[in-house]
């Protein structure tokens, strides 16, 4: 069913035909028609983890102070102006509103149509409210977070029987240095004001968002730069400057490398790191002067843990002789450490993009990935196949119940054991 064009051209039969769908779907019946992929999708995570689609759930709101801290903590406070100027002018016309929240659903700011937010009120989509999707349902801010691409939800789609009278469109900003979720944009209203086009609006609004991150980080790193040239003019050895979150400034002595990863704590002294060994860390205005020991980094063997026990959170810990290290993982790079931990001899990109997209084509994006990846693990990949190195032990720490593994997936080697909603 082509709910979007559906939309635009019937309301009231578009948001009679959908409610159909969710009563049957949830009632365990054949639908009438297939709910879209990515609706389907979500309804199944939310009946597998118990969310009431006929009592919605309203979680604490965060206090005024805690709202205060996450808003001059996130980077989002950068683009605001952005999102502003993109958004809320059209969508205060079209009686809609802008919601922009964080990466762990709360929402930070929320602006636009009066009488809407009034209405916002009422099913308690306001300013520190917790809209992850696990928590509301099927939504415009904690589905796209989710599913790591733009969503819009269309009346009844939505989850939860009283937000059927909204449709919302929300789209993930990342930060493009690491492609780490750091938000949701969302634009909400009444069904009839709805434009199918509102999707690829917001999007590419929040896409300008990401371009203006960007643009602030070469800057910062140029500052740096500046910073970092007469120290590392007068040091001797293998020596780099970099960010606060590990980004390259400058080196001395070594190649180039784009990004070092840093513990998940930062403090001077000497630290073990996988790509360099020992280290000492000095820190500098706006970043740190990282001196690589003289002994050469060793394949030694290592023990590697994968924790996957968590819904979320997810980490690798490396650890040796020379101390450990940890660092969270994304969903994507957790779900491709995974495959390589169960599968040992390896994976080639094409094995790997079937695995998780369900395309063996997309070896770009795969490789573009497992680079990100060798940054943090270094000498304990290798590729070619892509596997862990021989001399490493990897644990794996897994939940106790299989459907709590990567319970918001939709990659394919998931699914023999989660069907969609399918239509007669």
């Amino acid at each position: 069913m082509d709910v979007p064009h559906l939309t635009a051209v019937d309301t009231t039969r578009a948001a009679r035909v959908l409610d159909e769908v969710r009563s049957a779907a949830l009632a365990g019946q054949r639908t009438p028609v297939a709910p879209r992929p990515v609706i389907g999708q979500s309804w199944q995570r939310m009946l597998r983890g118990g969310v009431d689609p006929d009592h919605g759930v309203r979680s604490g709101l965060l206090t005024h102070e805690e709202v205060q801290r996450r808003r001059e903590s996130s980077a989002l406070r950068h683009v605001l102006p952005i999102l502003r100027e993109g958004l809320l002018s059209v969508a205060d016309v079209a009686h809609h509103i802008m919601v922009v929240a964080d990466e762990d659903g709360r929402l930070l700011w929320r602006e636009g149509s009066a009488p809407v937010l009034r209405k916002a009120d009422g099913i308690g989509f306001e300013v520190g409210a917790d809209w992850r999707e696990e928590v509301v349902g099927t939504n415009g801010v904690g589905t796209p977070a989710v599913t790591g691409r733009p969503v819009q939800v269309f009346a009844a789609e939505h989850f939860v029987r009283s937000h059927a009278a909204w449709t919302c469109a929300g789209a993930p900003i990342r930060d493009p240095r690491d492609g780490r979720l750091i938000g949701v944009v969302d634009v909400s209203g009444p069904l009839e004001t709805m434009h199918p086009a509102t999707l690829a609006w917001v999007d590419s609004v929040a896409k300008l968002a990401e371009a203006r991150l960007r643009e602030t980080h070469v800057r910062s790193l140029e500052r740096l730069r500046a910073v970092a040239a007469p120290v590392l003019a007068r040091t001797g050895g293998r020596a780099l400057v970099v960010d606060r979150q590990g980004w390259t400034a400058a080196v001395t002595g070594m190649p180039y490398t784009e990004r070092l990863t840093l513990p998940a704590s930062v403090s001077a002294g000497m630290r073990w790191l996988p790509a360099l060994g020992r280290c000492s860390l000095e820190p500098l205005a706006g970043g740190w002067l990282v001196r690589a020991a003289d002994e050469p980094v060793t394949r030694a063997a290592t023990r590697i843990a994968l924790d996957l026990r968590a819904s979320r959170r997810w980490s690798v810990t490396a650890s040796g002789g020379a101390g450990s290290w940890t660092r969270e993982l994304s969903p994507r790079h957790a779900e491709l450490l995974y495959l390589l931990a169960v599968h040992r001899a390896g994976r080639s990109a094409a094995d790997l993009a079937r695995d998780v997209f369900g395309d063996p084509a997309r070896t770009v994006t795969v490789r573009a990935e497992l680079s990100r990846v060798r940054r943090y693990l270094g000498p304990l990949l290798d590729h070619r196949p892509y596997r862990f190195t021989e001399t490493a032990e990897v644990e794996l720490l897994l939940p106790d119940d299989p459907h709590d593994l990567f319970p918001y997936s939709t990659a394919p080697f998931l699914h023999p054991r989660r069907r969609p909603v399918r239509g007669c």
